[in-house]
C-alpha cells in the first residue's frame, strides 16, 4: 500500500467509505424512544458497514448480516459487502482488521469470511452476548447465535483482540466504548483529510436521535446512551463529522465513490 497523505497535524489521513448494503421500511414513530412531537410517516432504516483505508491497512468496521439472517428476518441485500469491496478493488483476504462495534446480527455476520483479519471487540460485548441477559428473548432477539458462535471460534483461533474501554489501533484510528445500545458498543474515530470523523454505529441510528436527544428504542442503558451523545460530540471535529449507523441521509449527504450507488466517501466534505 502506498503511504497515506497527511492532514493537518501530521496524522495520516484515512479514506473512509460507507457501504449501504440493505434497507427496510419503518415508521418514524418506531425510531424514537419518545413519540411526542414525532410526525409519523415513512422513515426507512438503512444498513451500513464501513471501510477504512490507510497506513494501518484495510480496516472493515462491521461485517453486515449473513445470508442466513437475511432469510430468517426477511431482509434483502441491495449491495452485499463483499461485492462492494470488490468494486473498491479488494477481496475479503485483503482485510487486515475487522472492528465489530457490537454483536447484533446486522453488524457481526460473516466474520469468518475475512480469513486474515484481526477482530476487535470489547470485553463487555462478549460478556453480554454470552451471558445471563441472553436468557431473555427480548434481549437476544437482536443477536444471531450462529454469529456469536462464529466470533467465539475466532477467539479460539487466536484472532480476536479484546479491548476494555478506549484504545488506539494506530495513529489516526481509535476506538471508544460508549455503551447504551449494548454494554460493549464501541465507536470508531478516524482521522481523514477533512478532520476527525466518528463512525457512531448504533450509538445513534439517525441524525435526529442525536440532535433531538431522543434515542432509537433498542437500549440496554438509557443513561449511557444519552451520555454517549455528549461524548461523541467531543470526539468529532463537528456535528458534520458524525456518521450515524442507519440513517438514509448518509447516502444523501455524502458523495458516491465513483459511479457506485451504495458506496459513499465519508472522508470528503458533505454535499
Amino acid at each position: 500500500m502506498t503511504a497515506a497523505p497527511e492532514a493537518a497535524g501530521g496524522l495520516p489521513a484515512y479514506e473512509a467509505y460507507a457501504i449501504r448494503y440493505a434497507s427496510v421500511t419503518r415508521r418514524a414513530a418506531d425510531n424514537f424512544l419518545s413519540r411526542a412531537d414525532i410526525h409519523d410517516g415513512p422513515m426507512p432504516l438503512d444498513f451500513y458497514c464501513w471501510l477504512l483505508r490507510g497506513p494501518a491497512g484495510n480496516v472493515l468496521v462491521d461485517t453486515g448480516f449473513s445470508a442466513c439472517s437475511a432469510r430468517a428476518r426477511n431482509r434483502a441485500f441491495t449491495l452485499a459487502p463483499e461485492t462492494a469491496l470488490a468494486r473498491l478493488g479488494l477481496a475479503p483476504a485483503d482485510i487486515g482488521d475487522v472492528v465489530l462495534t457490537h454483536l447484533h446480527y446486522d453488524h457481526a455476520g460473516n466474520v469468518e469470511a475475512y480469513p486474515n483479519a484481526r477482530v476487535h471487540l470489547q470485553d463487555a460485548e462478549m460478556q453480554y452476548a454470552t451471558g445471563r441477559y441472553m436468557c431473555f428473548e427480548s434481549m437476544r432477539h437482536f443477536f444471531s447465535v450462529d454469529d456469536v458462535q462464529s466470533v467465539v471460534r475466532q477467539v479460539y483461533a487466536g484472532r480476536v483482540r479484546f479491548h476494555d474501554g478506549d484504545a488506539v489501533l494506530a495513529p489516526g484510528l481509535e476506538l471508544y466504548r460508549i455503551g447504551g445500545h449494548t454494554p460493549g458498543l464501541q465507536v470508531v474515530r478516524v482521522h481523514t483529510a477533512r478532520g476527525w470523523v466518528v463512525l457512531a454505529s448504533d450509538a445513534l441510528h439517525y441524525y435526529r436521535n442525536f440532535t433531538d436527544n431522543n434515542p432509537f428504542p433498542a437500549i440496554f442503558h438509557l443513561g449511557d446512551m444519552l451520555q454517549g451523545y455528549a461524548r461523541i460530540r467531543t470526539l468529532a471535529d463537528s456535528e458534520a463529522h458524525i456518521v450515524p449507523g442507519h440513517d438514509p441521509a448518509v447516502a444523501e449527504r455524502y458523495p458516491r465513490a465513483g459511479a457506485d450507488d451504495g458506496i459513499y466517501r465519508l472522508d470528503l466534505p458533505p454535499l
